[in-house]
């Protein structure tokens, strides 16, 4: 059996990502890192937009990315920011949602600590 990488991995892995994002207005920088049931890690940065309703979340793009590439079962996904603010930086609304579209309780890895998905969006919109 392939052991996953670990958390610290993926915290690596998702400041990697944090550098590359594109974060002119706010200057607010994440990445993220979502561990795929395969082993895989695909990464997301956000990318801000001069109309703010556009921008995209590093976890919704690391989602995108996956999805892309075929993958659809996730394990983990660590979300950081750069920064003194991006201590205790957790997925917005919006992420949390698009994520429990996929594992309602996926493990949220971050700086601080980790949490699942179900104590961060107890109330999940399903069909």
């Amino acid at each position: 059996m392939r052991r996953l990488p670990s958390d610290r991995a993926l915290l690596a892995a998702a400041r990697k990502a944090a550098k590359r994002a594109y974060a002119p207005y706010s200057k607010f920088r994440v990445g993220a890192a979502l561990l795929c049931a395969d082993g895989s890690i695909v990464t997301g940065c956000n990318v801000e937009n001069s109309s703010y309703g556009l921008a995209m979340c590093a976890e919704r793009v690391a989602i995108g990315r996956a999805v892309a590439e075929g993958k659809r079962e996730f394990v983990a996904i660590a979300v950081v920011a750069l920064g003194k603010r991006g201590k205790d930086v957790r997925p917005c609304g919006a992420c949390r949602q698009v994520m429990a579209e996929f594992h309602a309780n996926l493990r949220v890895v971050c700086e601080d600590g980790t949490t699942t998905l179900l104590d961060l969006l107890p109330e999940q919109f399903r069909l």
